[in-house]
């Protein structure tokens, strides 16, 4: 049971993780990027430094044992060349003390004699520790500078991208449907594309009606000066204007007129 509810709490926060990377801001996240690299180097800095300053402690401590050794050599010397005069001197109480010093003073020598090649195992190794510290520095400097430069050109990289991705969109948005209550480029289009053929349409049977209309008054006007001028054809021949005269009538009529 206990395994089942680790397995679901993990799950649930690499779920959890996952939208969180997936909602970031890459800006945001490139400016966590640099700051953690550049506290990454300022430790290392810092590392570096301790080691190196081992390093010039163990140089000052075995610079010290240099000279006290030194020092101790030259006593060493002395007290033998004195125990010596001294002992030629027929002096050999003094000869006596001289020696008992030079003995001494011999002792701490080889004390200090290995403490001085115990400092000096110390320096080369923190020398080595201070030269690697010194390498690595210099590598971090050049990797931060180079994610710095870089930087630059992955903002570029992202607005470009940002750019490209708002033009993916409004081109989609003329062709796909953007929600239900908004209508795509292309619908609208095709509804204006309609309504202007029906208003079209509806203008040229308008056309065609009043044309129909001209034409018919354009007859009415005809068969009124048709009628005028029978009317003054009937009078001449002194017709009755209250009968129609017959087909053949009106043909004899004519004929007169025209022989006339």
């Amino acid at each position: 049971m206990f395994k089942y509810l680790k397995r679901q709490w993990n799950y649930f926060v690499a779920k959890i993780s996952g939208r969180a990377e997936a909602n970031a801001d890459p800006k945001v996240q490139l400016e966590q990027a640099i700051g953690e690299a550049h506290s990454q180097h300022k430790r290392l800095k810092e590392q570096a430094a301790n080691v190196i300053a081992n390093q010039k402690q163990a140089e000052i401590r075995l610079n010290k044992k240099m000279e006290e050794l030194s020092k101790l050599n030259a006593n060493t010397r002395q007290a033998l060349i004195m125990a010596s005069d001294a002992e030629i001197a027929n002096n050999t109480d003094k000869s006596a003390e001289y020696t008992r010093a030079a003995e001494t003073i011999a002792d701490k020598l080889i004390s200090v004699e290995s403490d001085v090649e115990s400092l000096k195992a110390m320096v080369l190794e923190s020398t080595q520790a201070a030269d690697q510290a010194k390498a690595a520095v210099q590598q971090n400097s050049r990797i931060l500078q180079e994610k710095i430069a870089d930087k630059s050109k992955l903002m570029s990289q992202l607005d470009q991208a940002k750019m490209q991705e708002e033009m993916n969109s409004a081109m989609a948005s003329l062709t796909e449907t953007v929600g239900d209550d908004v209508p795509t480029f292309n619908e609208v289009e095709e509804k204006i594309e309609a309504r202007y053929a029906k208003a079209k349409a509806s203008s040229e049977l308008q056309d065609v009606t009043v044309e129909s209309r001209v034409l018919e008054i354009e007859q009415a006007t005809a068969n009124i000066e048709a009628q005028s001028r029978l009317s003054e054809l009937r009078a001449e021949l002194g017709l009755d204007t209250g009968a129609q005269p017959t087909a053949v009538e009106t043909d004899k009529s004519e004929a007169q007129l025209s022989d006339g």
